[in-house]
């Protein structure tokens, strides 16, 4: 038999649909973890009967173009752990399928294993699986114009690396950021010099807001949000068919130097065309899609449609776990139908800064059709259910997809899942509140949780039954009284064990990884507590230096501890030298508030300091005292008020307690 492509996936596509689930080869990588339970493998034969594994085309285009792998396995940080390792998925390739991982995770995971340098047109490359998102390298008549240069320097870098070995040691001529996520624009330090930017030789192109909406995103909920993602994107648990199995929209986040250049052009209008080193590029605006600031490119003389990140292998988030403003559904579906009409009738190729090409006009409008119809769907069917009176805390239960969308592989849900997006939905049009009176204001859980724990006749009881449901595979029943139970009492162990074995059951249930990293991390912190491991932190000195001034006090007065600030009364009017800004600042009633543009005659304080002075007290790399003193700032004054102010200030760290007991 001729080995093919075609032929390798076929084979891979036919290993899913062997009548049983090998046994894991590995060990579980907890000394208290356990194997899955029949009610497990139950689930995923279910899976292997009802989904389209006869459709291989995935693995054809995945593979399609593949130039070169990377030379070296792992991309250390700079400050001397890895950022990346090329190795850290080598176990998904031992086997086929694994009973501890949902065989459509599986799939998508082998996918996205994929690594390294790739053709998608002569003139397109993209380097993939360096980091969560793509890096794609447009040749241009001198150089390379790059879009999306991933989440770390160190990734970008080791991908240019590879693009100068093997398709020449071109300079980069252009950058685009399609949107306004770190792991889009942050390891453009990599790529070009910031002077050869701000000197107009190298521009850097981005959607309109993309500035705002870049520094707000990682600042107001920034240290909850981290905490969140450790949830979601499980970047704590060790690589594992037992724990973190993929991303989904990629295989995991890097850990490197997070970095952010402004872009010196701003997309404002629904469509420009723009050249740059010789290539035609249409940018078609799509705000309030995957990203508050968003747009798709096309390249004319070429036919080729980027797609951003609006077109993906996945259902993608309209609530993302980790914690965002909720997206809009229907809105993504007119901008996908918008470029379907004004691109998609003539593209032979679409490409994103997710997963891998499409070739072939029929290919490229079938899946544009097919996420056009999945968020549409999503918002209609969901309010469709809660003008019937379905509530939030409903509609994941009764929300199901048309099969017609479900059995489309780039429909199913590996980054977004239709149980938490039906309900962001819901949050999106009607708020959290399901409209019963009795969950408008309630108690926290852990003053109800002990009134439940009594009613239900004690800790003995509950353990009792929560046994006998978790060994009937009722894992979400025993979860609801086993909650309640850590909240009335979290020093149990027992209670602690019992919960973390029912979560581990859940999370190999799941289908999507972001589920089942939250399910397994909870399992993880109830046995262990809080993991350690390098996080990725989106948060940087080029991020504080690019908040506006208002931006970094309005975060200042989050900072702030109101039992600490009661009685606390000031107004402090700041200039900001360079560009002229002044500001009122005034402290009462615990509250701390900013208004440009006006001065307080009222002010027991007047400072001047510089955008980047206020960046570098920010960070901590010099304090205002300090500048103050060398002349770089200046204040007339009371100066005692910005002691009192920084002794009301609480810095945040991603390290709280989620689950009761899991930190002591």
């Amino acid at each position: 038999m001729k080995i093919t492509i075609k032929t390798v996936a076929t084979l891979l596509s036919a290993a899913f649909l062997s009548t049983t689930f090998a046994q894991n080869k590995a060990e579980h990588f907890h000394k208290d973890g356990k194997q899955p339970s029949e009610y497990t493998i139950e689930v995923y034969e279910e899976a292997k009967k009802n989904l389209p594994f006869e459709d291989t085309r995935d693995f054809e285009e995945a593979q399609r173009g593949f130039i070169a792998g990377p030379n070296e396995r792992q991309i250390k940080a700079k400050e001397g752990h890895v950022a990346w390792d090329h190795d850290q998925y080598n176990w998904i390739e031992e086997q086929e399928e694994f009973n501890s991982v949902h065989p459509s995770l599986v799939r998508q995971t082998k996918l996205n294993n994929h690594t390294g340098l790739y053709e998608v047109i002569p003139g397109i490359y993209q380097v993939r699986n360096f980091d969560l998102s793509n890096i794609t390298f447009i040749k241009g008549e001198t150089g390379w114009i790059v879009f999306d240069p991933l989440l770390s320097e160190e990734t970008a870098a080791a991908a240019y690396e590879l693009v100068k070995e093997h398709l020449g040691d071109y300079p980069v001529t252009g950058v685009v950021y399609s949107h306004n996520h770190a792991d889009h624009f942050a390891g453009v330090r990599s790529m070009v010099d910031e002077a050869d930017v701000r000197s107009g030789k190298i521009p850097i192109i981005a959607p309109d807001q993309f500035m705002e909406e870049a520094v707000a995103e990682n600042v107001y909920a920034g240290a909850a949000m981290n905490r969140r993602g450790n949830y979601q994107y499980g970047t704590l648990l060790p690589s594992s068919q037992y724990g973190h199995a993929g991303q989904g929209l990629g295989q995991g986040t890097s850990a490197g130097v997070v970095g952010l250049i402004q872009p010196t052009l701003l997309i404002v209008n629904d469509i420009e065309e723009h050249t740059v080193d010789g290539v035609r590029m249409i940018f078609q605006n799509t705000p309030n899609t995957e990203a508050p600031a968003e747009m798709n490119t096309y390249f004319p003389d070429m036919k080729a449609l980027w797609m951003a990140e609006n077109i993906n292998a996945t259902m993608h988030n309209i609530y993302t776990l980790r914690g965002a403003p909720v997206r809009d559904a229907l809105n993504w579906s007119k901008e996908i139908n918008k470029s379907l009409y004004l691109f998609g009738q003539e593209a032979e190729v679409m490409f994103a800064s997710h997963h891998w090409p499409r070739w072939g006009n029929a290919r490229v409008q079938e899946v544009m059709k097919g996420q056009r119809d999945l968020y549409a769907n999503l918002n209609n069917q969901v309010l469709h259910y809660a003008n019937q009176g379905v509530t939030i805390n409903e509609i994941h239960n009764v929300y199901e997809q048309p099969e017609s969308i479900s059995n489309q592989w780039y429909n199913r849900g590996y980054h977004g899942s239709p149980e938490h997006n039906s309900r962001g939905v819901i949050n999106k049009y009607l708020g959290f509140w399901d409209v019963n009176p009795a969950t408008l204001i309630p108690l926290n859980p852990e003053e109800s949780a002990p009134l439940f724990v009594e009613m239900m006749g004690g800790a003995e009881k509950i353990m009792e039954k929560a046994t006998e449901l978790h060994e009937a595979g009722q894992y979400k029943e025993a979860s609801e009284i086993l909650n309640k139970l850590l909240y009335a009492e979290p020093q149990n162990k027992e209670v602690k064990m019992l919960l973390a074995d029912v979560y581990e059951q859940i999370g190999y249930q799941q289908e999507n990884p972001g589920l089942r990293n939250s399910f397994l991390n909870g399992a993880y912190e109830l046995r262990s507590g809080l993991p350690e491991g390098n996080m990725p932190n989106t948060f940087s000195p080029d991020l504080a230096q690019a908040m506006s001034t208002e931006l970094f006090f309005e975060f200042v007065a989050i900072m702030i501890d109101p039992d600490k600030s009661e009685g606390m009364n000031f107004v402090i009017n700041l200039v900001t030298p360079e560009n002229g800004e002044i500001f009122v600042i005034e402290m009462n009633n615990a509250t701390l508030t900013v208004i440009e543009g006006y001065v307080s005659e009222e002010a027991v304080l007047h400072m001047e300091i510089t955008r980047k002075g206020l960046a570098q007290a920010f960070t901590g790399t010099k304090d205002l005292n300090t500048q103050i003193t060398e002349g770089s700032a200046k204040a007339a004054g009371k100066l005692s008020v910005l002691q009192e102010l920084a002794s009301s200030l609480v810095m945040f760290t991603p390290d709280f307690e989620v689950l009761p007991g899991t930190l002591d």
